[in-house]
C-alpha cells in the first residue's frame, strides 16, 4: 500500500520536492568538503603537533646555551677589568722601582754618608720588586683565565651555531612533511572519490529507476518502506532482495579498493518527526539505530566484511523535509548509505 501511494503522489507535478532535492544536495556536498578538510586538518596538525614539541625542546636548549654564553661573557669583562687594573698597578710599582734605583744610584755617588740612606732605599726596592712579581703572577693567572674563557665562549658559540642550523634543518624537514602528507591525504581523497563513483555508478545499474530509491549528494538513499513495516527494524522480503545486490557490489568493491585506504560503507537510519514509544523502541533513536544495525547484520551474513560497515541512528534529527505533511514525513523515514573513510 505503501508503494501504491508513492506511484500516485510521484505523478502529481510538485516543484518543491525537486527544489528541496537540489538544496539537500548541495548542502551535503559543502558538508563533504568541509568534513574531509577538517579529517585533513586533524591529522595534520596530529603529525605536526609532535614536531611542534620537538621544536620547542630545541629551542628551551638554545635558550640556555644563550643564558650560559651571556654568563660567560660578563666573567670575561670582570676579568679583563682585573687585568686592567692588576697592569696599571704593575705599571705604577715599576715607575716607583725604577725611581728609588735610580736615588739609590744618586746617593751611593755621594759617598759613605749616604749608606743607611741607600740600604732603607734597597730594601724598599727589593720590597717592590716581590710586589712586581706577584703582580706578574696573578697578571699571568689572569691570562690563563682569560684563554680558558675564550675557549668556552669559542665552544659555545660553536654549540649555538649548531642548534640553530639544526633548527633550521627542522623548520624545513617539518615544511616538508607537511607538503607530504597534504598530497597522500589528497591523493587518498581522489582514490576514494573514484571508487566511490565506480561503486555508485553500478548500484544505479543494479537497482535501476526506482521513485523509492534515489541518490542525493554522495549516497543513495532508501525509503524506509523498502526494507520495513511501519515502527518496525525486520526487513521485509523485497529490501533483502535490494540489499543482496547490494552485497554482490560491495564485495567486488572490497576487492577493487587497495587495503592501506580505510573505507567503510555507513549505514544511516532516519525516522519522521512523529514520537514512537512501542514496548520494542521507546524512542526514535531506538527505531533508527535498530533499523540500520539489520541493515549492516544482513549484510554481514551475505559475506560483507564486518570491518566496512559502520551503523548509525539520527531519529527524526537529520530531516530532508522539514514539512508536516505526509509526504514529508516520508521522506524524511529513511536508509542512507555513505561509502567514506574510517
Amino acid at each position: 500500500m505503501a508503494l501504491a501511494r508513492g506511484r500516485r503522489t510521484s505523478s502529481e507535478f510538485n516543484y518543491w520536492p525537486g527544489f528541496v532535492d537540489a538544496l539537500s544536495t548541495l548542502i551535503l556536498a559543502i558538508i563533504f568538503i568541509l568534513s574531509v578538510f577538517v579529517v585533513t586538518q586533524f591529522y595534520l596538525s596530529q603529525e605536526v603537533t609532535g614536531k611542534d614539541k620537538a621544536l620547542e625542546q630545541l629551542n628551551a636548549k638554545i635558550a640556555q646555551l644563550n643564558e650560559l654564553l651571556s654568563l660567560e661573557k660578563l666573567g670575561k669583562l670582570n676579568l679583563t677589568d682585573q687585568l686592567s687594573q692588576m697592569r696599571a698597578g704593575l705599571a705604577s710599582a715599576e715607575a716607583e722601582r725604577d725611581r728609588a734605583k735610580s736615588l739609590y744610584e744618586g746617593l751611593a755617588s755621594s759617598g759613605t754618608d749616604a749608606t743607611g740612606r741607600a740600604n732603607e732605599l734597597g730594601k724598599a726596592l727589593d720590597s717592590e720588586k716581590q710586589v712586581s712579581a706577584r703582580a706578574l703572577a696573578q697578571v699571568e693567572v689572569l691570562n690563563q683565565q682569560i684563554s680558558a674563557l675564550r675557549r668556552q665562549l669559542a665552544a659555545l658559540e660553536e654549540a649555538l651555531d649548531a642548534s640553530e642550523k639544526r633548527d633550521k634543518e627542522s623548520q624545513l624537514r617539518i615544511t616538508d612533511l607537511g607538503q607530504r602528507l597534504n598530497v597522500a591525504l589528497a591523493q587518498r581523497v581522489q582514490e576514494l572519490s573514484r571508487y566511490r563513483s565506480e561503486f555508485f555508478g553500478r548500484l544505479r545499474t543494479i537497482l535501476g529507476d526506482r521513485p523509492d530509491i534515489r541518490i542525493v549528494g554522495d549516497r543513495f538513499v532508501f525509503q524506509s518502506e523498502v526494507f520495513f513495516d511501519t515502527g518496525q527494524a525486520a526487513l521485509l522480503p523485497e529490501g533483502r532482495a535490494e540489499l543482496d545486490k547490494l552485497a554482490d557490489a560491495l564485495k567486488d568493491l572490497d576487492k577493487k579498493i587497495p587495503s592501506e585506504i580505510p573505507w567503510v560503507l555507513r549505514v544511516d537510519g532516519h525516522t519522521d518527526a512523529r514520537p514512537i514509544s512501542s514496548p520494542q523502541f521507546k524512542s526514535n533513536w531506538e527505531l533508527s539505530s535498530a533499523r540500520a544495525i539489520s541493515v549492516v547484520q544482513y549484510l554481514v551474513s551475505l559475506g560483507v566484511p564486518a570491518q566496512r560497515l559502520v551503523a548509525a541512528g539520527f531519529a527524526e534529527y537529520q530531516p530532508l523535509d522539514t514539512g508536516t505533511t505526509e509526504e514529508a514525513y516520508k521522506r524524511n523515514r529513511r536508509i542512507e548509505l555513505k561509502l567514506t573513510e574510517r
